[in-house]
């Protein structure tokens, strides 16, 4: 017999086939969701830092008032945390504590916010990662199963008369582990780049508060 992937295709049952088509659906999926995050990773981080820069920028004279009064949402995940942060503090009655705590909770609410929009997809490439041997070896029992089906119904024996069905139930667990490798390996690395803007927004959201702190202590 041919082993090629036409061959196999040809001889596979419905189940068999059903499984493959399912794992394409799947690794189509992972592969758009991966594809989509990078690309709005990517841009986010340009805004992100360009916001940080053009920020730092207005704050270096320490009127913070001035800068809150005139922020705008930015863009990306750290103008949208800073923004929030700054309107907090246009917007609190004029006492430091009360001030300087109503700009830390809405730092840390619109952080969690980000972080959160960050993630989305990501659960969906662990899930494909997870499941996808799973479906494959699903694919391979069940053709190890009517490999041996009909063997019985033929009477006969050897690895020969085994040998196609078996071919035909290992590409279902090939063809998993091929579709969930990338996927986790995508989930790791996006997952890492998450955490590192967390740390990002950790600091700013940290650096914005030094600055209000020192602003709300100068006498008026």
């Amino acid at each position: 017999m041919d082993f090629s992937l036409t061959s196999l295709w040809a001889a596979m049952g419905p189940f068999a086939r059903g499984i493959v088509v399912t794992l394409l659906f799947m690794s189509l999926v992972s592969l758009v969701v991966a594809f989509e995050r990078v690309v709005a990773f990517v841009t986010a981080g340009g805004l992100s830092r360009r916001f940080a820069e053009t920020l730092a920028k207005q704050l270096a004279d320490g009127d913070v008032a001035k800068v809150a009064a005139e922020s705008k949402p930015g863009g990306g995940y750290l103008g949208a945390v800073l923004h929030a942060g700054l309107k907090a503090f246009h917007t609190a009655p004029d006492e430091r504590e009360v001030k300087v705590e109503s700009v830390a909770r809405a730092l840390e609410r619109q952080a969690t916010r980000e972080l959160q929009t960050l993630k989305r997809g990501l659960s969906v490439l662990a899930t494909v990662g997870s499941t996808a041997p799973f479906v494959g070896l699903l694919g391979t029992v069940m053709g190890i199963v009517n490999s041996f089906e009909s063997m019985a119904k033929t009477n006969s024996g050897g690895l020969g008369a085994v040998s196609a069905g078996i071919a035909e139930a290992l590409v279902t667990t090939a063809f998993g582990l091929l579709v969930a490798i990338p996927a986790v390996v995508a989930f790791n690395f996006l997952s890492q780049w998450v955490e590192a803007r967390a740390v990002d927004i950790a600091e700013s959201s940290n650096e914005l508060l030094d600055h209000v702190s020192r602003s709300l202590a100068k006498p008026r």
